[in-house]
């Protein structure tokens, strides 16, 4: 981890040049672009109590883990409306239990590949496309993935590439960014989305968005992994080391998404919703019959951790699965914020990339430092309760192990986190964070826990 550290002190040195250089320059039209983020996040808990454990259950004795990123960001704008960009990641680290047992995962950087040394991917590698249609123009600020400069507000916009579909859509201003804001999984998109994307969260779509003055439309389809929670076809030239991965079939394993978006103001205050719904398609389980299998051929719960590892290849087929997601934000003062998202899908087949929860609900409220003379710093307060549908809790009680949990047996109850956070402005764009998450019934099991997990991040960037 030292090593770190020393990229830490050498690029903080020319933090102050850059961010006065941005201040100083108005760029109507960036040609391109260059940025940095790095964060750190140290996360343990001191045990819990226990009536039993299973191959994916989270360590009921303590543990202390560390995760790194670090992003090079670059972009250049190739010909009007268009701008490429890259992201070179470099990640080191693990989650808690090794990224299982919680369904809302305290750390955004826990990727399901974690690493004892640094690896390296281009976790974005993309074209956006733009297309104005005329009329009122808006600016552009410069950032990781943006080229600062003018653009119509009524526009078409075509993205190809390597990206994560959260990019595109479930966004929310004060729920999104793991590096900043809260810690959690379920605060940079909805739990129940099983979009498309490789362990750390990336794979190959093309997103398309209408946006217009007061709303935006917009519609995603992503390659889906050729095996649960596994690695794509990129993987094996865009990653090192070198992962062995491939894509399910183009026609028959992919993710799509729809969603429309409404801005409004309430007495100058602004506010968004967002709709969301997606359909899947892969070699998905279904709950039903592999529980059947399982009941009649109890599943070894020695094997080990891992993603779907006791589930039966002789439940699986190509089948759909489908869901709905709403997100809400709203300014209610000039330094506060609340944000909520509700998620629901059919809940009747087997999780494929991101967690196993069926329907969730989440609730927040983000604080700017401004009332108290810190308008640097942020505090945030946020509840998650999330659920299993009946026949994934059936799966789980006959043994069954999904993406994240699998505790060899259930004693059902929704799982509910409460996190809370003070994020401290220390100098320039360099932060400090401390973070609690208290996780009631985690994985959905009243059988185990609460934990208490306590956490601390630094992150900088320019």
């Amino acid at each position: 981890m030292n090593r770190y550290f020393t990229i830490l002190l050498v690029f903080i040195s020319i933090l102050n040049s850059s961010a006065q250089r941005k201040d100083s320059t108005k760029v109507a039209r960036q040609k391109f672009n260059f940025h940095i983020q790095n964060t750190e996040v140290v996360q343990g808990d001191a045990g819990f109590p226990a009536k039993y454990s299973g191959p994916n259950s989270l360590n009921s004795h303590g543990e202390v883990q560390e995760t790194v990123t670090l992003n090079f960001y670059a972009g250049v704008r190739l010909w009007p409306g268009a701008e490429m960009h890259g992201d070179f990641l470099t990640w080191q680290g693990f989650g808690l239990s090794q990224t299982f047992g919680i369904e809302a995962f305290p750390n955004g950087d826990a990727y399901k590949a974690g690493t004892e040394i640094p690896n390296f991917s281009f976790s974005h590698l993309f074209i956006r496309q733009t297309i104005g249609l005329g009329g009122a123009k808006e600016n552009v600020v410069d950032d990781q993935l943006t080229l600062a400069g003018q653009q119509d507000i009524s526009r078409i916009t075509i993205t190809v590439g390597r990206l994560s579909p959260l990019d595109i859509c479930d966004d929310n201003s004060y729920a999104k960014d793991s590096h900043t804001q809260f810690m959690n999984w379920a605060t940079m998109g909805n739990l129940t989305w099983d979009y498309g994307e490789d362990p750390i969260g990336y794979t190959t779509g093309v997103a398309l968005e209408l946006n217009q003055p007061k709303w935006a439309l917009r519609y995603g389809f992503f390659q889906m992994p050729n095996v649960k929670n596994g690695f794509t076809a990129d993987d094996q030239i865009l990653m090192y080391p070198t992962r062995r991965g491939s894509d399910g079939p183009f026609f028959r394993s992919w993710a799509m998404m729809l969603e429309w978006e409404r801005r409004y103001y309430i007495k100058s205050h602004p506010g968004v919703v967002r709709l969301l719904s997606w359909l899947d398609e892969a070699d998905f389980a279904s709950y039903q019959e592999a529980t059947a299998i399982l009941l009649a051929n109890p599943p070894d719960l020695d094997v080990g951790s891992g993603a779907g590892i006791t589930i039966p290849a002789a439940a699986r087929a190509y089948r759909f699965k489908y869901g709905f997601g709403l997100s809400a934000e709203q300014e209610v003062a000039n330094s506060i914020g609340l944000f909520s998202r509700i998620g629901w899908n059919n809940g009747k087949l087997e999780s494929w990339t991101f967690t196993d929860v069926n329907w969730t609900v989440s609730i927040g409220v983000s604080v700017k430092g401004k009332p108290w003379h810190r308008p640097g710093d942020s505090f945030g307060l946020a509840d998650i309760l999330s659920g299993a549908s009946v026949a994934n809790q059936k799966f789980l009680e006959a043994g069954g192990t999904d993406i994240l949990d699998g505790d060899g047996n259930l004693s059902y109850e929704p799982e509910n986190v409460i996190e809370t956070y003070y994020d401290l402005h220390i100098w320039k764009t360099l932060h400090a964070t401390l973070d609690y998450q208290f996780v009631a019934n985690p994985a959905f099991n009243s059988a185990r826990g609460p934990v208490s997990v306590f956490g601390a991040r630094l992150h900088w960037e320019f």
